[in-house]
């Protein structure tokens, strides 16, 4: 590999690790907000403020650029997925582990993959829908079926993980949209979201809690950022292996923040995960050097 190249693929594997960093810290303060806050309120705050980072952005882009994006009916399908998927996923934080919620989120790559099909018109062989099969082997552990009933919040996070997956979908079909748009958009629709459900809770943060909601807004936008950013220095089957470090910062934070231990069934269903994810990577990337 060229040394200029290598260089790139330094640089988007450390963005990669730097963005999901900045997600783990946002679900972590999320997941404490929560507690206190209802989720419109977290969505109305975080929003705000994540739309306030970006104006500089769109300015630069050009207003009329972001304001009137190309093909509006995906964008609004790609802005409902990710909508659905912050929503769901705020809520869900109220209920679950941060390991457990990670886990979920995992699959996503696992949902990509089984759509890819229906709405990119990819050929999915033989092995690559194997592996998707051992990657909701990997869910249902984690599910714990064994016990009296799936939890509400669990079936939530598998729901999000799905609109992620749509997200990252029509995200492929707008790769001639740039970044600071889809962003933007996401961030209006979560606000959108938030405006809507805030009116039925709503508590004055205290000077502390709301310099958090505010910081909550900065670190996912440049959680976006950051993995935007890597996914341009460098091919996707180099640095998407690096978002599974997401499960490790969840056991972290969720030991440090909230005295959480994951429960074992819930760790060998993240691994499962995992391993089925990682594979698929590495067989898309041996496939992309054969072609």
């Amino acid at each position: 590999m060229p040394s200029a190249q290598r260089f790139a693929a330094l640089a988007g594997i450390g963005m990669m690790l730097l963005g999901v960093f900045m997600f783990s810290l946002n679900d972590a303060m999320g997941k404490w907000l929560v507690a206190t806050y209802a989720v419109g309120q977290v969505l109305v705050i975080r929003s705000a403020f994540s739309l306030i980072m970006l104006t500089p952005l769109v300015l630069r882009e050009g207003v009329g650029r972001v304001l009137r994006p190309g093909q509006p009916w995906l964008q609004a399908a790609r802005v409902a997925a990710a909508t659905a998927e912050i929503g769901l996923f705020y809520w869900m934080l109220a209920y679950l582990q941060l390991a457990d919620a990670m886990t979920f989120l995992l699959a996503s790559p696992i949902f990509v993959v089984a759509l890819s099909p229906l709405a990119l018109g990819e050929r999915v062989g033989a092995r690559r829908w194997l592996l998707v099969g051992v990657g909701f082997v990997g869910v249902v552990i984690a599910l714990k079926p064994s016990s009296e009933a799936v939890s509400l919040p669990a079936l939530g996070a598998l729901t999000g993980a799905l609109m992620f997956a749509l997200m990252n979908v029509t995200g492929r079909l707008l790769r001639d949209t740039s970044d600071v748009t889809l962003v933007f958009w996401q961030a209006v629709g979560a606000l959108a979201l938030g405006l809507v459900l805030v009116p039925f809770a709503w508590v004055t943060p205290s000077l502390l809690d709301f310099s958090a909601l505010a910081l909550l807004g900065l670190v996912s936008t440049l959680g976006h950022m950051c993995v935007t950013r890597s996914l341009k220095l460098a091919p996707a089957s180099t640095v998407a292996p690096y978002q599974y470090t997401f499960i490790a910062w969840a056991v972290v934070w969720g030991w440090l923040m909230f005295g959480e231990v994951p429960e074992v069934q819930t760790m060998v269903g993240a691994a499962v995960i995992v391993l089925a994810g990682l594979v698929l990577l590495w067989s898309e990337a041996r496939a992309g050097r054969r072609t």
